[in-house]
């Protein structure tokens, strides 16, 4: 038989593979396979959809502030295409969905950079990534395809927002309630105001205290900046080495007045509910630690500046409260820092500026800092202790202040030891633990080689 006979009539090569991908993408289109029918209203054909169940699959949104798509989306898109086309074979209506996130940074930085006006930028490269979606062959419902810039998406993200706007927590119902309903306890005098009377407030304290209590209020807080960019990062877009992930430049810490969300009030629900969830506990833990929940107590120093607050989980110690540090970004700072101080403070709170937020939380790095000249009184003792900055307090956590009791605690230990700020023990550590880093038992910490973290008898306490 001549070698020409033996070669396949029908070769399957690149040429063919196309073909035929392509007869079937025509295929599912005009048959509409991947269309899942509502049971009512716009699209509903309720006699195809009769006795199935409903199961609905969301893609992340993938940014159209390239050409098309990487070899990294339908790595993930096609492991739910997998899911979803095996439940359409069980009987499942599959709403399997994709859209596009065209809003924010890369779409801007991505016209900046080709001169191109973002929404045509943005609507021709969705179209070639519809396109190769297309191709890839994945079983989306083309008709709920939609792009975070259209009117129709962002007028329900804006009602949503004045819905967070108008409500409250109510701590003892353990949900959110619409301000109206605060404001109609408090003028009935059915909730307290914590101080002056509802009735005795002027106009402009009634509005603070609304706003005090509102889901989503106004606040400055510390942001990473970039200069280059003229935009701010979020920490995960900013390098160890303080610099853009975005055209390598450099970034800086700077207060700005934004929107901020009361997120920590649902901390005990958000923990509550984990615990239903079906997770890894690794993921789980990641999760816990995110939300954050602290019970403990907030307690003001008094100052020259005005009160610090601070949030401590050990409020028991605050007799051993011997110094207070402030994160540089603290708005009290400019007001607290004495004349003879304001060189050193500014010089810290620059080089503050340009480190990242992982650079000053690690642990590995030593912790630096400057005094700002001035004093707070202790509430307990009466006692006046000196006011620090150092960049390891963060204005983003709790209240961007600390309460420093050095015997009890690491980091500040290694503080007070570092810039000879005093030590007064709260607790008496037991003999085994003098023993094992044989030391005399001593409440006198000049010869504590660390801080004692744990329980013993309380010492100091006046």
């Amino acid at each position: 038989m001549p070698a020409s006979d033996s070669t396949p009539k029908h070769r399957y090569n690149a040429s063919l593979a196309a073909a035929i991908e392509a007869k079937w993408q025509d295929r599912w289109e005009s048959t509409r396979t991947f269309e899942a029918p509502n049971p009512a209203g716009p699209l509903a054909e309720p006699e195809k959809i009769a006795g199935r169940k409903k199961l609905f699959i969301l893609d992340m949104f993938p940014y159209p502030s390239g050409a098309g798509l990487h070899v990294g989306h339908p790595l993930g898109y096609i492991a739910t295409d997998v899911f979803g086309r095996f439940k359409r074979m069980t009987g499942f209506n599959v709403l399997h969905a994709l859209g596009y996130d065209s809003f924010g940074l890369p779409a801007e930085q991505h016209a900046i950079t080709t001169g191109v006006h973002p929404r045509e930028n943005t609507e021709s490269n969705i179209a070639n990534m519809r396109r190769q979606l297309r191709r890839l062959g994945l079983a989306h419902d083309a008709r709920r395809s939609i792009s975070t810039t259209d009117e129709q998406f962002y007028r329900w993200t804006q009602w949503i927002f004045l819905q967070v706007f108008n409500s409250w927590f109510d701590e003892e119902r353990g949900k959110a309630r619409p301000i109206s309903e605060l404001i109609s306890e408090l003028e009935s005098g059915k909730r307290s105001t914590g101080g002056t009377p509802w009735k005795q407030m002027s106009p402009r304290d009634q509005k603070q205290l609304i706003n005090d209590h509102r889901l989503a209020y106004l606040a400055d807080a510390p942001v990473n900046w970039c200069p280059g960019l003229g935009t701010i990062l979020a920490n995960e877009e900013v390098t160890a080495e303080g610099r853009s992930d975005i055209g390598n430049y450099p970034v800086f810490k700077r207060n700005m007045r934004q929107w901020t969300m009361r997120i920590t009030a649902y901390a005990d629900r958000l923990l509550d509910d984990l615990e239903r969830l079906d997770w890894p506990e690794s993921i789980k833990l990641m999760q816990r630690n995110w939300i954050g929940r602290s019970e403990g107590a907030h307690v003001r120093f008094a100052s020259k500046a005005g009160d610090i607050e601070v949030f401590t989980t050990r409020p028991d110690t605050l007799f051993g409260a011997t110094f207070m540090v402030l994160s540089p970004e603290h708005p009290l700072v400019d007001t607290l820092t004495t004349e003879d101080q304001r060189a050193a403070v500014a010089e810290y709170r620059a080089q503050a500026a340009a480190a990242s937020t992982e650079d000053r939380q690690s642990d590995e790095r030593e912790k630096t800092g400057v005094a700002t000249g001035a004093t707070a009184v202790n509430p307990v003792t009466g006692e006046e202790i000196p006011v620090w900055i150092a960049d390891y307090v963060l204005m983003g956590y709790g209240t961007g202040a600390i309460m420093a009791v050095p015997s009890g605690d690491e980091r500040d230990f290694a503080f007070a030891r570092a810039y000879s700020l005093p030590i007064v023990a709260t607790q008496m550590p037991p003999d085994a633990w003098f023993a094992a880093h044989q030391v005399k038992p001593s409440a006198n910490c000049a010869s504590w080689p660390n801080a004692f973290v744990g329980e013993g008898t309380y010492v100091n306490s006046r």
